[in-house]
């Protein structure tokens, strides 16, 4: 019995002393693994820092490189035009098209990084020995090669047949040949392929009254000759309108509205604006009323499809049959009635969160808004049926 008892107590020994020997190898084993993990990771680190310092050094001597001159030797002189409406991204690639400058992102950003802005449409002598900064300046101050010699105006809110007036007397162009062009299928085509962003299909509906009613953007623009071409002219003014409504396409989108019916409704905003009133609330209205399967009964499409320009709406000329008239039809017109200015197309993208229905225009140039017909008939009483 005592010699199997220390058989026993001998086992037990050799037990202890193999888990203990095991344990010592694992934990052995994980140090070791542990010291290759930290090898990694510290070698992982290293190349970590060492690729962002080749970044950082890497971009810190290439947008320094993008800064200077393209060749400081050549003092060749190029004529570079910058068309109006042209963003600083299209001014950029117009500059590295033409050798000015190295890259044309490095000129986006930098221009967004130091907040240059005024850039100035025209023609301009520039040389691929000009550094960035020399460049912005030239553009910026407008030392162009040619002086401007004739300016249209277009103001908001104006029509095809106004506008027509306006560049007819300024360029010397009789009235009836202009507005014939403007209204030309030919003319109207060979537009819509340089423009298809903004002019689509739409244009050439048969209910559509003017096809470019409403996309000849209001605006300043300088002319280098005493009489340019027509074509010229609207290109400038399409051009300008491209520039503008691409920056508010993503949020027309997300309101559902295409190009057509975002000039559209723009241009009922700007015509039943006043100095005084919040655009966005009269788009809110617009988009409730729709919204609530009501009319928008507004009294421009009226006298749009008129043809002509009162003071006052009656009840008899909302009996024209016209598909512009929305006291009969509802929804939007088939196309816009009048050019519009960019506070009145940021209201037609953001219209303002409420809920009226209703909106009066005073004769002192207020707009009161209501929620309700009885409301709103009380107001017009107050204001406008004791005049």
């Amino acid at each position: 019995m005592a010699k199997e008892k220390k058989n026993k107590n001998n086992s037990k020994k050799l037990e202890i002393g193999e888990k203990k020997q095991y344990i010592a190898e694992k934990m052995t084993e994980q140090q070791n693994e542990a010291k290759v993990v930290r090898k990694i990771v510290s070698v992982l680190a290293i190349a970590l820092v060492l690729l962002v310092a080749i970044i950082v050094v890497g971009g810190y001597f290439y947008i320094s490189n993008a800064l200077k001159p393209v060749d400081e030797e050549n003092k060749e002189e190029l004529v570079v035009e910058i068309p109006i409406g042209s963003t600083s991204t299209g001014i950029g690639q117009i500059l590295e098209e033409n050798g000015i400058i190295r890259d044309a992102t490095v000129f986006k950003y930098y221009v967004k990084f130091r907040n240059e802005s005024g850039f100035m449409a025209g023609e301009y002598t520039l040389s691929p020995s000009m550094n960035l900064k020399t460049v912005i300046e030239t553009i910026k101050t407008g030392s162009m090669m040619q002086e401007v010699v004739m300016k249209i105006t277009i103001p908001e809110g104006k029509q095809l047949t106004q506008i027509a007036e306006i560049i007819s007397e300024k360029s010397n162009k009789d009235y009836k040949d202009v507005f014939a062009q403007l209204n030309d299928e030919d003319f109207i085509q060979e537009l819509m392929k340089k423009y298809p962003e903004i002019l689509t299909d739409k244009i050439l509906d048969s209910q559509i009254k003017y096809p470019l009613e409403g996309y000849l953007f209001p605006a300043t623009y300088p002319f280098y000759e005493e009489n340019p071409p027509l074509e010229e002219i609207v290109t400038a003014m399409l051009d300008k309108t491209k520039s503008v409504v691409m920056d508010y396409l993503p949020l027309a989108e997300e309101k559902g509205l295409s190009v057509h019916e975002l000039m559209t409704m723009s241009s009922l905003i700007e015509e039943e604006a006043t100095a005084k009133v919040d655009r966005d609330k009269i788009s809110s209205v617009f988009y409730n009323r729709m919204e609530t399967g009501m009319k928008l009964q507004t009294d421009p499409t009226v006298l749009y499809a008129h043809g002509e320009h009162k003071d006052r709406v009656y009840y008899k000329d909302l009996e024209i049959d016209s598909p512009y008239n929305t006291y009969q039809h509802y929804g939007l017109p088939p196309g816009p009635i009048a050019n519009a200015g960019i506070m009145s197309i940021e209201a037609a993208v953001a219209p303002a969160d409420i809920d009226d229905l209703y909106f009066l225009a005073t004769p002192e140039g207020e707009v009161l808004f209501s929620k309700t017909l009885e409301e709103h008939n009380r107001r017009k009483a107050e204001h406008i049926t004791n005049q």
